[in-house]
């Protein structure tokens, strides 16, 4: 193998430059050629494909975001699209593929590898850390320390006027972002997309907490079962019925996205992505770089696409523990 080819696709996630800027490297210094696709799919489609060098990752490991951009594209999953990336690969003599991302750039991947067998190894670019096969995703811990930040602030003003915050935080269908916030931030109540929410249960618990806290923060994962925090705390609001009690809602959302990722998510990046390409080199294809028990660990895209990442439940029991 020469020539190797890295993009990122997908919802952009804090350390993916650092991953990028590993990837670049360690190819350089294993002797490949590293060419870097912009805008995931749609640039492969496209032809927007230029080689990269040592300097290109220059003062960029401290940045969010991704300098090879990101989007979403609807052409690649159709076999015209497809066909399209392919014949732009070929003609560049690229032999490998490097994808930053979730499950649907892994899913993407998985296609592409069984229609053209192009080799490729994914690294885990996510907030969410809903991807099976490496105890944390990059990004995640970025997105967790940025809304903690917020809900300290929040929690202020809640204790300064005795009010109740429901605060959003991102998660359609993994609540790992709401339960380390509830944790870290101390919160009463954490709703999540993996249980059901009992609104009377929480109701109760809310009048009793009220004897003897002046204020309560309450964190809503955008994809619970109730819907979203607006929507909770109007529930909440009906059944308490006390008009003494003030209901306010924050929701953080893209602001969980942005911002310089942490020491953890650049460590985790810079991992995932000399694993990447040292796992190419050594023939694995089709599967994903992860980091577990602070080892290498490779993964099938199948297995990270399929296989639920369940939420422990001692963290759970800790937020209902800690809240008394």
């Amino acid at each position: 193998m020469k020539k190797i080819a890295v993009f990122t696709s997908g919802g952009d996630s804090p350390g993916m430059n650092a991953c990028i800027r590993a990837v670049v490297r360690t190819g350089i210094y294993r002797g490949l050629e590293v060419y870097g696709i912009q805008r995931g799919y749609e640039g492969m489609i496209e032809g927007d494909i230029k080689r990269m060098h040592s300097y290109s990752v220059s003062n960029i490991i401290q940045r969010g975001g991704t300098i090879l951009k990101s989007a979403r594209s609807l052409e690649f999953k159709t076999p015209e699209g497809r066909k399209k990336a392919f014949d732009n690969l070929k003609d560049l003599e690229i032999e490998g593929l490097i994808a930053i991302g979730g499950d649907g750039t892994f899913t993407g991947a998985k296609v592409f590898f069984e229609e053209y067998g192009i080799p490729t190894v994914g690294c885990p670019g996510t907030i969410d850390n809903d991807i099976y096969g490496t105890d944390f995703t990059i990004g995640f811990d970025t997105a967790v320390n940025t809304a903690l930040e917020a809900i300290d602030k929040i929690r202020d003003t809640a204790a300064a006027h005795d009010r109740i915050f429901f605060v959003e935080v991102m998660g359609r269908d993994s609540g790992f972002i709401a339960v380390e916030c509830g944790i870290g931030g101390g919160a009463e109540f954490v709703m999540v997309p993996e249980t059901k929410t009992d609104l009377n249960s929480v109701v109760k618990s809310l009048k009793n907490l009220r004897k003897s806290k002046s204020s309560s923060i309450i964190v809503v994962a955008e994809g619970d079962d109730l819907g979203n925090a607006d929507q909770i705390m109007h529930m909440v609001k009906d059944k308490i019925k006390d008009p003494s009690k003030e209901f306010k809602v924050t929701t953080l959302g893209h602001i969980q996205r942005g911002g310089n990722p942490t020491a953890r998510d650049r460590v985790l990046g810079s991992r995932c992505g000399m694993g990447a390409i040292d796992g190419l080199i050594a023939g694995k294809t089709n599967c994903m770089a992860g980091v577990m028990s602070n080892t290498i660990v490779y993964t099938s895209f199948e297995d990270c696409i399929s296989k639920p990442k369940p939420l422990h439940p001692d963290h759970l029991a800790l937020i209902d523990i800690l809240s008394i």
